[in-house]
């Protein structure tokens, strides 16, 4: 898979210690000029449905149940392979000075319908929902939140947003 982008988040200042790995998978999933997003009221953002993959699942079993789980999306179809995002970041895991983070992104199909999600808790306690939004509305909205340095914005909203902008070029305006 191509690796769309090196980040390392601005408050690391060198790669050393101990490193926690954590393998994520997420979804692209289209409909004209409309993005599935989950949105975040806790840090007002929009972000990809998917997230972490457990050790004993491959890469595509982790995003089939993160897709059902986070917004109840049914007939899940993985159409291609669209990239890496390879991130260093801060952590709070305990024991751990950073977090390596390395998100594989797939294009999917999914059912119209979609059914219950079933977040965890503190999905539920942050607000996260899933919205059909216009890909353009989603950039400027998360573009935005940037701009401000809002102390309450996430971590994965500049990765977010170059994704979002990424496809935006190659997947609709081509």
């Amino acid at each position: 898979m191509r690796l769309l982008k090196k980040m390392i988040h601005k408050d690391i200042k060198e790669i050393k210690g101990n490193i926690f790995e954590r393998k994520a998978a997420r979804a692209i999933i289209l409909n004209e000029n409309k993005i599935l997003l989950m949105y975040t009221k806790r840090y007002d953002d929009y972000s990809f449905p998917g997230g972490g993959v457990e050790s004993n699942e491959d890469l595509t079993e982790g995003l089939k149940r993160e897709l059902t789980e986070e917004t109840g999306a049914k007939n899940i179809e993985i159409i291609k392979e669209f990239g890496i995002f390879d991130e260093y970041r801060p952590t709070h895991y305990e024991g751990y000075d950073l977090m390596h983070m390395t998100s594989y992104f797939y294009v999917c199909k999914i059912a119209k319908e979609l059914g219950e999600p079933n977040l965890e808790d503190y999905e539920i306690s942050n607000g996260m929902t899933t919205i059909w939004i216009d890909i353009e509305e989603a950039i400027n909205h998360n573009t935005k939140l940037i701009q401000t340095k809002d102390s309450k914005m996430g971590l994965s909203v500049e990765r977010e947003t170059f994704m979002l902008n990424l496809i935006k070029n190659e997947l609709i305006d081509k």
